[in-house]
């Protein structure tokens, strides 16, 4: 399972789209020809995604030592450093000296005033090299924030330590490992703009780059609350994505969140990476125990872990590490309903939806927890959710189908009780999409009616 609770509010969307089509099938040309989702009398999102992916964004940017970078996957590398810089990796306690260069992006102005943020970024650091991530946002009273740092960044763990970094707040808002968030919510104070700053490190006198070729945030705000309405079931499909379950490797590398009942989030990453095609090599892999079955899902825990964190469910981590893969892209958003799901299941994109609930409000699971990461996968013919639950004793039998009335109001409220009868905060529609670098037709026109393009 996994994902502590974080202290701040889980928004909850309230966006709708028609239905789908049905049908049956992984991620295949047929997905072409399938009919493309509609948006329906859609309300205002309570959501904004931005996101800088294309050389003309690149070249918007404020550059200081790096340049833009054309070509069938823009992006920015180092161009000529900035000068040099000593940082000491908390959790080695090793000081080394870095060359770095930055990139800041245009202010983004938000069509949600928003009460949280949550970045994502898709990138190449070869070793020897590593980047930071900042946001720094408008308050509706017209002061500024400081420069948040959203993560320290590496798809290797040689160099630095990935890292999230406490105890980041200014009296009005704070950084919840992954999430900005406003303290109080309730005093009206929301963000309505923000720019990210990116820093690219590599180790001095060397011609070494990160390569970053997606970066943007998703800013939420809607009023809390411990129910949604239902939807109405608009298509049966299921997608034919491996199966992994976490509870296999219990036990195994403790050193990343304490072994394999809690990889819940790496887990149900690996499943959608090897889903599109994605795979590891016997090199990749030759670092993990030849006993252990399935040794991607080890590779995985191991290449999402945040060092402060301390486990593998930070959000943004799981999306960079998906985006490591060729042609994928990874990001962080939130949606507003079942019919959302079923409009990229549709068009054969699956989704990893983060969940808390008691045992009795989700039959057939068999568990609560605090937070958990599912992969969802299809619709039965009467709306059900087809879930990969990878909190299941194997691989067979991680395929389960949930109530669609109890599945769809664990995932999207924003406030339930827990165990003791406290009021604790629900997960609001949080997702993660993997999705193809050149989607299809089909596949632009469904990620952009939810939303995400």
């Amino acid at each position: 399972m996994s994902r502590a609770e974080q202290p701040s509010r889980r928004a909850v969307l309230t966006a709708a789209v028609a239905a789908a089509v049905a049908g049956s099938a992984g991620p295949t040309a047929a997905d072409e020809g399938a009919d493309a989702p509609a948006l329906a009398n859609a309300p205002a999102r309570t959501v904004d995604n931005r996101a800088w992916t294309a050389y003309a964004d690149w070249r918007r940017g404020t550059a200081e030592g790096t340049r833009a970078v054309a070509g069938a996957r823009p992006g920015i590398v180092i161009a000529g450093p900035l000068g040099a810089s000593d940082y000491t990796d908390p959790h080695t306690g090793r000081t080394a000296r870095w060359e770095y260069a930055t990139w800041t992006s245009p202010v983004h102005r938000l069509t949600v005033p928003a009460t949280e943020v949550i970045a994502s970024w898709n990138a190449h650091t070869p070793d020897g090299t590593w980047l930071q991530i900042e946001l720094r946002g408008t308050y509706t009273d017209g002061t500024e924030t400081p420069w948040y740092v959203l993560g320290r960044w590496a798809a290797g763990d040689q160099d630095i330590r990935r890292t999230s970094v406490d105890d980041q707040s200014d009296g009005k808002s704070s950084v919840w490992t992954d999430t900005f968030a406003v303290d109080d919510p309730a005093t009206g104070l929301r963000l309505t703009s923000y720019r990210l700053r990116l820093t690219l490190y590599r180790k001095p006198g060397t011609k070494l780059t990160p390569k970053v070729w997606r970066v943007g945030a998703m800013g939420s705000d809607v009023p809390d609350r411990f129910t949604v309405p239902a939807s109405t079931p608009g298509l049966a499909r299921e997608l034919i994505v491996p199966r992994y379950s976490q509870e296999t490797h219990i036990g195994q590398y403790p050193e990343y969140d304490n072994g394999g009942e809690a990889w819940c989030s790496p887990t149900s990453s690996q499943m959608i990476i090897e889903y599109w095609g994605g795979r590891l090599t016997p090199e990749q892999l030759a670092w993990v125990d030849p006993a252990f079955a399935d040794p991607q899902v080890c590779h995985a825990a191991r290449f999402t872990f945040d060092y402060q964190y301390e486990g593998c469910g930070n959000w943004p981590f799981n999306a960079a590490y998906a985006a490591t893969f060729k042609d994928l892209q990874g990001v962080v958003t939130r949606l507003g309903s079942l019919t959302d799901l079923e409009t990229l299941i549709a068009v054969g994109i699956p989704a990893i939806t983060s969940q808390s609930f008691l045992k009795e409000e989700l039959t057939g699971a068999g568990y609560g927890t605090a937070g958990h990461l599912m992969t969802v996968i299809g619709f039965t013919p009467d709306g059900d959710v087809i879930a990969n639950d990878p909190n299941s004793p194997s691989n067979p039998a991680v395929r389960r189908v949930y109530k669609r009335r109890e599945w769809e109001n664990i995932w999207l409220r924003t406030k339930r009780y827990n165990a003791a009868g406290k009021v604790v905060s629900g997960t609001g529609g949080v997702c993660y999409l993997y999705f193809p670098a050149r989607p299809t037709p089909r596949q632009r026109a469904a990620l952009a009616a939810v939303g995400v393009l």
